[in-house]
């Protein structure tokens, strides 16, 4: 047998639902575990004096945009890796590979520059305490400067995903976040805030870095990841060749990763305008403007228990559409989408009635984030109940992302997701905003949802006729 040639594997042969089921759940366990740890974070960080909460929700877009360029590179080289290994072409998915470590490598040395010398400019952009102002300075120049460990990993599980290794990614990521949540209230509490609230004593004496500390146990818990990620990776990838002649810059190939890379960057940079853009909303309600802006941080963070398996999914289903798309197997694509949908929706309407029957209680885990506790529960209550409207609509749209992405069409994505974000979202806050009622400004989630879903089901119809339907043909 040819040491060239690539034999099918269970992305073409095996039925679709267990496919994408066997595929998708270790990364949706290892993303709730990763869900999880961000929760954790914030929990112990109000548990500090200061608004620390507040701090962490005004690092999250710089946290998102980081995790746009890994996730953007990886998504990019995924579909080009999958799509060749499809095609039977080792040659092109092993470049593939190797020219998506180089742009990965670039990507770190940026960040890296950003957390030395731009995060006191980034934090003067808002009207904020000097507490705040220094615990965010201080943990996002922490993430940043030790970057590389988030990018690793994720280009790490990206590589296992493209072959259909994803159990690996379940001991990897979750390695990492286990670890986090160990370290996070260690490195936060410090050796007597963890006597004091745990009546746990440590062999070791160690000072409280408050809102520090949970970047410096973020961080940890992402470069054993990445090291475990390479070492899968070496050890098991079997259909991937690494070695330095696939290192070498290649045109064509970069060009093809970021043609679908990009789009998905700028999905994620444009989160992260929006979440600037809607702090900054909030921030202007002058007597409750940073409670609210807390409460916006502990929103999305525990929304991510519902949408990170939902990306979990859409990363698995990219493989698998690519893959089958590389294969002519047209039948095979409708069938994930289809799958990919239904879980979405399942998982997304459990979504609906946890933050409809229990915000209070959710809420209550971050109550001693605002000196003013009264105030940070209602507005958590009514966001969490507002909010969550939208969700089965963000289900449908999802899940048809991964078809835009996994085609070649990342484009679409771009424009649903910049109308859902910023387009028709930031407007629609700003303007009920204007009516002095700060509940109101929930509602521009809905909004915002109804016009991408719509769009999203535009797109579908047409990359439907002209990419998939043509096949059955």
């Amino acid at each position: 047998m040819s040491a060239n040639t690539i034999q099918p594997n269970k992305m073409r042969t095996m039925s679709t639902g267990r496919l994408l089921l066997t595929m998708a759940l270790p990364l949706a366990i290892s993303m709730l575990v990763q869900a999880f740890y961000n929760v954790v974070d914030s929990i112990f960080v109000s548990m500090i004096p200061g608004n620390g909460v507040t701090a962490l929700s005004l690092a999250f877009p710089v946290q998102n945009l980081m995790i746009g360029f890994a996730t953007g590179v990886g998504v990019g080289m995924n579909s080009l890796l999958s799509k060749s290994l499809g095609e039977n072409n080792p040659e092109r998915a092993n470049r593939a590979a190797g020219n998506g470590i180089v742009l990965t490598l670039i990507t770190v040395l940026l960040f890296m520059i950003f957390g030395f010398v731009g995060t006191e400019a980034y934090y003067n952009i808002f009207q904020v305490s000097r507490d705040t102002f220094q615990s965010g300075c201080d943990y996002t120049s922490i993430c940043c400067i030790f970057s590389l460990g988030i990018f690793v990993e994720i280009l790490g599980e990206r590589l296992l995903q493209a072959s259909g290794k994803t159990i690996f990614t379940l001991f990897s990521q979750g390695a990492g976040a286990v670890l986090n949540i160990i370290l996070d209230p260690i490195f936060i509490l410090g050796s007597e805030g963890m006597k004091a609230k745990f009546g746990i004593t440590l062999p070791f004496d160690l000072p409280a870095y408050g809102v520090a500390g949970a970047a410096i146990a973020t961080v940890i818990g992402q470069w054993v990841a990445a090291l475990l990620a390479v070492i899968f990776n070496v050890k098991y990838n079997s259909d991937i060749r690494f070695g330095f002649k696939y290192l070498k810059p290649h045109g064509q190939t970069m060009k093809k990763i970021l043609a679908v890379g990009v789009p998905s960057i700028i999905m994620m940079a444009i989160g992260s305008v929006m979440n600037l853009s809607m702090n900054n909303i909030f921030l202007s309600f002058k007597d409750v403007g940073e409670t609210a802006s807390g409460v916006f941080g502990v929103y999305f963070k525990l929304q991510s228990f519902f949408l990170m398996p939902l990306f979990g999914i859409n990363n698995a289903a990219i493989s698998i559409i690519a893959y089958n798309y590389g294969a002519r197997l047209p039948k095979r694509i409708t069938q994930t989408l289809k799958w990919s949908l239904f879980t979405a929706m399942g998982i997304m309407l459990l979504g609906v009635a946890v933050f409809q029957i229990l915000p209070g209680q959710l809420m209550s885990l971050f109550s001693n984030a605002s000196e003013e506790s009264d105030t940070f529960m209602k507005l958590g209550i009514s966001a969490l109940r507002i909010v969550s409207l939208h969700f089965p609509l963000a289900a449908v749209g999802i899940a048809l992302t991964s078809s835009f992405q996994a085609l070649g069409n990342g484009i679409y994505s771009t424009i649903v997701s910049l109308c859902r974000q910023l387009l028709a979202l930031v407007p629609a806050a700003w303007l009920l905003s204007l009516s002095g009622n700060i509940h109101a400004v929930w509602w521009a989630f809905p909004i915002a949802e109804i016009v991408s879903t719509t769009l999203s089901l535009i797109f579908f119809a047409q990359i439907y006729r002209k990419r998939i339907k043509p096949m059955y043909q």
